[in-house]
């Protein structure tokens, strides 16, 4: 790996300027099992002595916690970071509930929370997690659109919307960021949402780019791999026959990374980047890491080059992966598509 620091990019037409890959802080405190926090730590403080100034949150990650875990970081490093965050999962005291809320009422009291946990005066991203059909589009982008006119919000963005809504937002205010699951086992996002991306200069946060670790060989099968408290050990992809079976679809990503001499996780992250060169997008993956030296590998694969050769191999394999991202496909935006 070069010591250099990664190249940045532009986050939307008139957005600002970030590092072409950013830092997923979810796991640092919730879903991936137990967390050494002086760890997490330092992987914040390692990601941007690399270039990374893109971090991303949410206030439903610990409901809030991740957030509040970030807060010393922001204060030292505010003139130095993007800082991202979402509203709209709703969570309560049962642990199996997740509603989603896209009243301008919510939102506005969400923003206040977050920015309250996060000690800041103002949120350079703002998205929206997930869209509620029930409210109309135009109705929650103008509260959001509020938040900006009252310098509490800089930039919006939405996650895991269609191309129809994409376009319908933007015409409301321009958002700079779409956040949506793409890799080389998701790539729902490219039915219509990567197209609508490109047409209006929204820039693309991919979350997961590494398939939740299966892409890295990590584990082979979450239910017998992993601890208790990691989510992973309920997604239908990662359990049981399917993972038996989407094991196997990763012998092409072993093969490449052996010829590279890198790991299997570069070969995924330099995918995700290739992919939308392809598209014609800006892209900066948010993989998520706890651990320095998974950083600096995924820092890494933004100077990995795959050849036309590798890149056909790779392409069938998220049309043969077995089960649905999540057990209940209605909670994404392809049930719309």
């Amino acid at each position: 790996m070069s010591n250099s620091r990664i190249r940045q990019v532009t986050l939307g037409t008139h957005g600002p300027q970030v590092g072409v890959q950013g830092l997923g802080c979810m796991g640092m405190s919730e879903f991936y099992g137990d967390t050494d926090e002086a760890a997490a730590r330092q992987t914040l403080e390692g990601a941007l002595a690399g270039g990374v100034t893109l971090f991303d949150t949410a206030d439903v990650y610990g409901r809030g916690a991740n957030e509040e875990f970030l807060a010393p970081f922001v204060a030292a490093h505010r003139d130095e970071i993007t800082l991202a965050t979402k509203f709209a999962i709703e969570r309560t005291d049962d642990p199996h509930y997740r509603g989603v809320r896209n009243d301008p009422a919510y939102i506005r009291q969400a923003a206040e929370d977050s920015l309250r946990r996060l000690g800041t005066e103002v949120i350079d991203l703002y998205y929206m997690h997930r869209r509620d059909p029930a409210v109309p589009l135009a109705e929650s982008v103008g509260a959001m659109v509020e938040l900006v006119e009252r310098g509490l919000v800089r930039h919006l963005g939405l996650s895991e919307v269609t191309g129809a809504e994409l376009r319908e937002a933007h015409a409301v205010h321009p958002i700079a960021a779409l956040q949506s699951e793409w890799s080389l086992f998701s790539r729902d996002v490219e039915r219509s949402a990567v197209g609508a991306a490109a047409d209006l200069g929204v820039a693309l946060v991919p979350y997961s780019p590494l398939g939740r670790g299966f892409l890295t060989g990590a584990f082979t099968d979450a239910g017998t791999d992993l601890s208790d408290g990691d989510f992973r050990r309920y997604q239908p992809r990662f359990t049981g026959e399917n993972a038996r079976t989407n094991a196997a679809l990763l012998e092409p990503v072993h093969t490449i990374a052996a010829a590279h001499g890198v790991t299997a996780a570069q070969v995924a992250l330099a995918w995700v980047h290739q992919r939308a060169q392809v598209h014609g997008l800006t892209v900066i993956p948010i993989p998520g890491t706890r651990r320095t030296t998974r950083l600096r590998e995924n820092l890494a694969a933004t100077e990995l080059t795959l050849g036309a050769e590798e890149l056909a191999e790779l392409e069938p394999i998220a049309d043969r992966v077995a089960g649905d991202r999540y057990p209940d496909m209605s909670s994404t935006a392809t049930v719309r598509e």
